[in-house]
């Protein structure tokens, strides 16, 4: 069973042969992830998608609307992976201040989701590449991974996404770096 210290490693390991590229960053993650018996990658699947969940908050939603410049769900979804993709440090500090995404520097990829044209580029790629990984090895699709579902809306205090006014009051540190589009 992988423990999270292993996950974590995969994905520094992978995010640190890509340089930022969240594109590139998911191709190396497969390359590692299929290195790995199924079930290994079964449990590399879990752990992301665990974290996804925790993810799905209002003020990371407010996050990546101002750095994607879309309020989609499409956007949010690439967001919250490509903040699983940070690493640890990262996830973990946005999850206590998600204002605390500001200081990350423009290699971190940030500015790659930032420019995505509003839909957060390719980061959602790094959310399946358990999933690319899985079928390479074994030929078939990604089992069951037995976690609860998702609620269908995000934790926290709601927030009018379309609101430049609301962002830059809920994360004005990010609201400075990537001002909100009315």
């Amino acid at each position: 069973m992988m423990d999270e210290t292993e996950f974590w490693a995969l994905v520094d390991g992978s995010r640190e042969a890509a340089g930022g590229d969240p594109l590139e960053q998911a191709d190396a993650l497969v390359e590692r992830l299929v290195l790995l018996d199924p079930d290994s990658v079964v449990d590399f699947a879990r752990h992301v998608e665990s974290r996804l969940a925790r993810a799905h908050r209002w003020d990371l939603w407010a996050a990546a609307r101002l750095v994607t410049g879309s309020a989609e769900d499409e956007a949010f979804d690439s967001f919250r992976c490509w903040l699983v993709g940070q690493g640890r440090r990262v996830f973990e500090g946005a999850l206590h201040d998600p204002d605390s995404l500001a200081g990350l520097p423009a290699d971190s990829g940030v500015e790659i989701l930032a420019d995505g044209g509003g839909d957060g580029g390719d980061a959602d790629e790094l959310g399946y590449a358990a999933y690319e990984a899985y079928e390479q090895l074994t030929a078939t699709e990604l089992p069951d991974l037995g976690l609860p579902e998702p609620p269908d809306e995000p934790e926290g205090t709601p927030l009018d996404l379309d609101d430049p006014a609301a962002l830059t009051d809920r994360l004005p540190r990010l609201a400075q770096r990537f001002p909100p589009e009315p």
